[in-house]
């Protein structure tokens, strides 16, 4: 039962697809697609706005979060881990660029926070 609502929801999931491209393109609308570099860059702006680097797009405001971005941080090294060996090297150089700058920024804040 289980695996029938599965494939049920997968085909849905296509068909809804489909049909959102096809309106996008007959009004010359742009399709994203995900990739694996716009899924990294789309977590470290979220990194960026808790630590208070980036305005908060959804109210406008400067906020930190340091365990928000600690947190999206570890996931992101979890990533890293888990998909170890399902990298190209320019997908693993970029992750690992990404975690090693945003740990870097990360320092930086939380030392220039507590002063």
């Amino acid at each position: 039962m289980e695996n029938n609502k599965s494939k049920n929801i997968e085909e849905d999931w296509k068909n809804q697809l489909n049909f959102e491209i096809k309106h996008a393109k007959k009004n010359n609308k742009p399709i994203r697609k995900p990739t694996f570099s716009l899924f990294l860059s789309s977590i470290s702006v979220q990194v960026m706005i808790a630590m208070g680097k980036i305005d908060n797009p959804i109210n406008g405001k400067n906020q930190t979060n340091f365990d928000q971005a600690r947190f999206l941080i570890g996931t992101l090294s979890i990533i890293r881990d888990k998909s170890k060996n399902n990298l190209n090297a320019e997908e693993k150089n970029l992750i690992d660029n990404y975690i090693t700058n945003l740990k870097l920024v990360y320092l930086e804040s939380k030392k220039s926070f507590n002063e």
